[in-house]
């Protein structure tokens, strides 16, 4: 059985060591002061001392896994417990979430470049008893076994990746690396919580490369950006000055067709008003004519020369009223 009691643990036993020490003492001095024996006095202090040394308390934070002659007796929960020293075993397994980290090592990557590369790893032990007793019984120090294992499995993932695509695709190591995590610790009663891949450092000469290339590829943005800027402007500028010739285009249709359509009306009006005096006019002309040219004229009985007149020129005289 390796050794499982975390320190919480360890300083709640030596916690113990004055208690059994005082109660130890007290027994003796009061079975000595009674009987006046140094005889009863000991064994009264070693009953006593045996007594007090199975006291255990257990936190909240942790269960708890009794064993009786070395075997597998009982699982429970916090709170207080009395065992018998040398013949029962309490194991208090921590149940919180912890964190282990995967320390710093060098990896190759695929383009052959070395990168620093460091991770951590957040567990927990399932409170159950199955899982606390798989914890236990199916592991050598699971903390130890986890780094190890994250150590192994980063080596593995980075050395298929090109430093670029490592730092680029921090969430895919993180994810694959929990995978992995999750699958071989199926039976160690523990859940691996989460992974994070803390950094991933090149060799210097290496970083000031990229540090350089990162700078040329942000500088050629820029220009590329700026570029389109302008070219984007220029079209504005272009396109305002197609919206202006349109304005002024339209302006002149506009006018033209005013113009025309002021023609049509003015035609319109000559064409209804001024054509059939036109006509009297002329005959009017050809009556003129007509009377120069000593033509004669026969006025009918009962008519006035100046009705005859206007109906050979087309006008229908009007009889004068005659003055009162």
């Amino acid at each position: 059985m390796p050794p499982l009691l975390n320190r919480a643990t360890e300083n709640e036993q030596q916690a113990n060591i004055p208690l059994v020490i005082v109660g130890l003492v007290l027994a003796a001095l009061l079975v000595y002061f009674v009987t006046q024996d140094i005889v009863y006095a000991i064994i009264a202090a070693i009953i006593v001392g045996y007594l007090l040394l199975g006291i255990r308390i257990v936190r909240p934070t942790h269960r708890v896994l009794v064993e009786f002659l070395g075997k597998y007796q009982r699982f429970s929960g916090p709170g207080f417990f009395w065992v018998l020293p040398g013949i029962q075993k309490l194991y208090a397994v921590n149940i919180t979430e912890k964190m282990v980290n995967a320390t710093r090592q060098e990896i190759i990557t695929a383009d052959n470049l070395n990168a620093t590369v460091d991770a951590q790893v957040y567990f927990k032990v399932k409170p159950d008893e199955e899982n606390v007793k798989a914890s236990q019984y199916n592991v050598y120090n699971y903390e130890d076994q986890i780094v190890n294992l994250a150590r192994t499995t980063l080596r593995n993932i980075i050395g298929t990746l090109s430093l670029k695509s490592a730092n680029s695709e921090r969430s895919r190591i993180n994810d694959e690396l929990g995978k992995v995590l999750k699958t071989e610790t199926q039976s160690w009663g523990i859940e691996i919580v989460r992974t994070e891949l803390k950094e991933i450092q090149p060799p210097p000469d290496v970083q000031e490369t990229m540090n350089k290339v990162v700078k040329a590829e942000n500088e050629k943005i820029a220009a590329v950006d700026f570029a389109t800027a302008r070219e984007t402007e220029a079209d504005g500028m272009r396109r305002a000055a197609i919206k202006q010739a349109e304005g002024v285009k339209q302006a002149k249709i506009l006018e033209a067709e005013g113009q025309s359509e002021a023609i049509r009306l003015v035609n319109e009006s000559a064409e209804k008003y001024f054509v059939g005096n036109a006509q009297k006019l002329k005959a009017l002309e050809v009556t003129e004519n007509s009377l120069k040219n000593n033509a004669k004229v026969v006025v009918p009985e009962g008519q006035q020369i100046v009705n005859v007149i206007g109906e050979l020129a087309g006008v229908n005289a009007q009889p004068q009223q005659k003055m009162p």
